[in-house]
This record gives C-alpha cells, structure tokens and sequence, in this order.
C-alpha cells in the first residue's frame, strides 16, 4: 500500500499574518523561515491526525483488495474521484461508479464492491483509488487544530536547533490534536 499526494493545498490553514501575529513579529526578514515553518507544521500534524486539513488530491496504491471494505488512510474525504485497476497490458483501467458504493463521513471513510471487484492484470500496484481529502478551505480547519500549528510553529521558531527525541510533540500541541486523532487498527 502506497499513499501519494496528487496535488497540495492551494493555501495552508494559517496565513503568514496570523502566524506573524502570534509570533509577535514586526520585521519581514523572517518571513521565508516562517513560509516553511507553517508548511512543515501543517505536514507534522497532519501525519500525527491522518487527517487532512485542506482540501488536497491522493491516490492510494493497493497491490491486492482487501477482504471488505477498502479503509481510506485519511480523513475527512470529500469524494472518491477514480478506482482504477491495471489491465493485461499494465494500464489502468477506470472502473464505473456503479461497481462501488462509498461511506464517506465521519472517521472510517471507506468503499466497498457492489459485486466483487475485478482482479488487477499485475501483481504490484494494479489498484489505484483517487480522492480527495480534508475540511475544505482554510476557514473550515478546525480551531484547535490551527491553534496547535501557530504553537508548533511558534516552537520551531523558538528553538531552532534539535530538541529531544525529535519526534515528540509538546504536551500542549498533543492536548489539541488529540480529539482529532485517528486510531490505527
């Protein structure tokens, strides 16, 4: 199983103005650093969720379908927009609509045949199922979920250098992101 991203947030769910004002800068020489910050603290967070917090295009790559449901990696999906399987001669082949059914909403997106699903002509990423994932636009993110990027990135503003582990989140950030956070089964 692969998950790749297909296209990227138009915009991230903090402008640099609001990050700028939490951050209590008044120069613009920082502005590029806090450009990146923003960027990396979106991805951060969004890995540590499995959520998506604006609108962006995946694919997902399955070598062979799963019995059930297929379980989608992220949340909130929006749509499935193309179930492709790889016929005899390695190309993919968009299937209709009509051979599955979705369930979208809430934190269990996933699809499923409405007959049994037709068998990829290779044996490595012969399924590829696109979609789109996240809140919308930026206004639709979640208010603790923005809170926890500004004290992220306030965090690697503040400490630039490595700090611990490198891998854990301050207490604070895990407090927000918390209820957001999709269980792995």
């Amino acid at each position: 199983m692969a998950l790749i991203l297909l296209t990227a947030p138009a915009v991230e769910p903090v402008t640099l103005a609001e990050a700028r004002a939490h951050l209590r800068l008044d120069g613009t020489e920082e502005n590029p650093l806090v450009e990146a910050l923003i960027a990396a603290a979106r991805t951060a967070l969004e890995a540590e969720t499995r959520r998506a917090f604006v609108t962006q295009s995946w694919r997902l790559t399955l070598d062979a379908w799963p019995h059930g449901a297929v379980m989608l990696p992220l949340a909130p999906v929006q749509d499935v927009t193309s179930v492709a399987v790889a016929d005899a001669a390695g190309a993919m082949a968009a299937l209709d609509a009509a051979l599955y059914e979705t369930a979208l909403a809430g934190d269990a997106p996933r699809l499923a045949p409405t007959k049994a699903w037709p068998q990829p002509a290779t044996r490595l990423a012969g399924i590829e199922i696109d979609f789109t994932a996240g809140y919308g636009a930026a206004a639709d993110v979640p208010p603790p979920l923005k809170q926890a990027l500004l004290l992220l990135v306030a965090h690697w503003f503040e400490h630039r250098e490595p700090v611990g582990a490198g891998t854990e989140l301050p207490r604070m950030i895990t407090a927000l992101v918390a209820p957001y956070r999709r269980l792995r089964l």
